[in-house]
């Protein structure tokens, strides 16, 4: 299993499209993409256009094929209109102890 740490800061007064967009793209993993576990959304307590999604992945393979579909592009072409700057990602992967 891998986890995903993707970092967003959002245009001020867009906040709540951006929250509703998260619950909208989180139906389509659970329904359309397979490998997808869940995620969940965080606002920042100090900046509230902060923004984490913590997603969990099967495996990389299937955050890879994610990212490279045409439903990715589409939500990273609007995303564009209400961030501020490029999103962060990172990537960790479960170890067994």
């Amino acid at each position: 299993m891998i986890s995903v740490g993707l970092y967003y800061r959002v245009k001020r007064g867009h906040e709540e499209e951006f929250e509703r967009m998260f619950n909208e793209v989180l139906n389509f993993l659970r329904e359309n993409v397979d490998g997808f576990i869940n995620a969940k959304l965080y606002r920042s307590v100090d900046d509230p256009s902060e923004y984490l999604i913590y997603s969990e992945w099967r495996d990389l393979e299937s955050f890879k094929r994610f990212i490279m579909s045409r439903e990715y592009k589409e939500t990273i072409t609007y995303g564009r209109t209400i961030l501020e700057d490029k999103p962060k990602h990172r990537i960790f992967q479960e170890i067994g102890v």
